[in-house]
């Protein structure tokens, strides 16, 4: 399948800006803003919407989902504190930008999701972009037990609650992020296994996610 990507100064000058603009809006890990400022958002989009792809708001991708907000990317990948190597779990692969974040700043990344439609683009685009994280069609709310433990578990849908099967998949010490609420507004939650059957739940500001939905959620 063929792709036409063009990735000239003028893009590259828009994802400066956006970087800027999370600058501000408090994004202070270096490194995060760093990787914003490599990927090619805009390649995400149809090339119709081009215009769209810098501009610091969330864009449907088709199949109910969005291709998240550049502030919420940034926020959620903030709260990992991803570390070179580190094996990450992403819950809803969705577009594919997320996981080429992660794989920027260095991590393993297993991404699974539920759409078929969804994967079946990923698996073709993120490839050809250079980027491989290890792809999976599933449900994604009980999480990738084969592939444990993870040093971090990111979701990328908003839960109803926190599946224990994803917190007995985080390696001691491993972090997880997720938004937990109804369907129209969810908190931030971070959890951190601090022991074998011990875990530190701290709660964040405010997002509005698509569902997460399967057997441990919606």
């Amino acid at each position: 399948m063929a792709y036409k990507f063009v990735d000239n100064y003028r893009e590259r000058g828009a994802r400066k800006q956006l970087v800027e603009v999370l600058r501000k809006r408090g994004i202070a890990d270096e490194a995060v803003l760093k990787a914003v400022g490599k990927v090619p958002r805009h390649f995400f989009f149809d090339e119709t919407f081009w215009n769209q792809a810098y501009r610091d708001i969330a864009f449907p991708i088709g199949d109910g989902q969005t291709i998240s907000q550049p502030y919420t990317v940034a926020y959620q990948t903030e709260l990992l504190h991803i570390k070179k190597g580190d094996r990450v779990l992403e819950i809803g692969t969705g577009s594919g930008y997320q996981s080429c974040i992660l794989l920027e700043l260095g991590a393993e990344v297993y991404t699974i999701e539920r759409q078929r439609n969804l994967y079946e683009r990923t698996i073709k685009v993120l490839p050809y972009m250079g980027y491989k994280p290890h792809f999976f069609l599933g449900d994604g709310s009980k999480g990738l037990p084969q592939y444990a433990p993870y040093h971090k578990i990111i979701v990328t849908a908003g839960a109803p609650f926190v599946p224990d099967l994803m917190l007995k998949q985080l390696t001691i010490g491993g972090i997880l992020v997720i938004p937990v609420g109804d369907e129209k507004s969810q908190k931030m939650i971070t959890v951190i296994r601090s022991g074998e059957n011990d875990f530190d739940k701290i709660e964040l500001d405010t997002f509005r996610f698509v569902p997460l939905v399967g057997d441990q959620a919606w």
